[in-house]
């Protein structure tokens, strides 16, 4: 499965509904039917090869990517507005009931999610 790592509060902001686009600089490279686990840490991973160990807290799916819009800072959970970053629309929220602990990497990345 595809994982992104969220830094905290952001990831259980999506599992709980609360945070509905995720603001990237970037898009990402999957079809808009799969689904994405949220790994929320607790640092910005910066540089490639950064990892810590996260939480799995919901599964979602990227319905739209799109620009990101002044108005779109309530529903992003963001405390600011900048032009030129892309708003992933989050849906199909499926929280984890109890998170599993996992590695939290930079971009996507894949895991084995074991039930």
């Amino acid at each position: 499965m595809k994982a992104i790592s969220i830094v905290a509060p952001a990831g259980e902001n999506i599992a709980t509904g609360k945070k509905t686009l995720e603001i990237r600089k970037w898009a990402p490279n999957f079809d808009c039917n799969e689904d994405l686990l949220i790994v929320e840490n607790q640092h910005y991973l910066l540089k490639e090869g950064d990892e810590e160990m996260g939480k799995a807290v919901a599964i979602v799916k990227v319905k739209n990517v799109r620009p990101f819009f002044e108005s779109d800072i309530e529903a992003a959970c963001a405390s600011y507005y900048e032009a030129g970053w892309l708003a992933w629309e989050l849906t199909d929220v499926r929280a984890i009931e109890e998170p599993i602990k996992m590695i939290a990497k930079r971009k996507i990345y894949e895991v084995e999610l074991r039930a």
